[in-house]
């Protein structure tokens, strides 16, 4: 197939979704690099539902390949095994450290672009 085509195809039928603050509840950080949250809410019905019409993406600076093992474990594989004990693995195509092509991205820490002034003025804000 064509990469032009390919990419476009990617992000008519792809939706990226950050994993810790959009999906898994992340109180205390980085903490000791378990997964030791719960599901937020709404969270297991949306990627159920969204998953159904859509390939979700879970991008995740856990899946770097240079972060640490824990308890033997890489990130991606520490994410995967969550999911599937909240029963929504099946509904994930794939988790990346890497933001994927996609028609929308869901992130707790994005902020919707329109212009450079308004940009740097939010940003003073913060």
């Amino acid at each position: 197939m064509e990469y032009s085509k390919r990419v476009q195809l990617d992000q008519e039928n792809n939706i990226g979704i950050d994993f810790d603050g959009v999906i898994h509840f992340d109180e205390k950080g980085f903490h000791d690099g378990t997964i030791y949250g719960e599901p937020i809410e709404g969270a297991v019905e949306a990627i159920k539902e969204l998953g159904s019409k859509y390939n979700i993406i879970i991008f995740t600076a856990k899946a770097k390949p240079d972060r640490p093992l824990i308890n033997g474990k890489s990130g991606k594989q520490l994410v995967y095994e969550w999911l599937l004990s909240h029963g929504i693995a099946k509904y994930v195509k794939e988790i990346t450290s890497e933001k994927p092509r996609a028609i929308i991205y869901i992130d707790d820490k994005g902020y919707r672009f329109d212009n450079w002034n308004n940009t740097l003025n939010f940003i003073k804000s913060l």
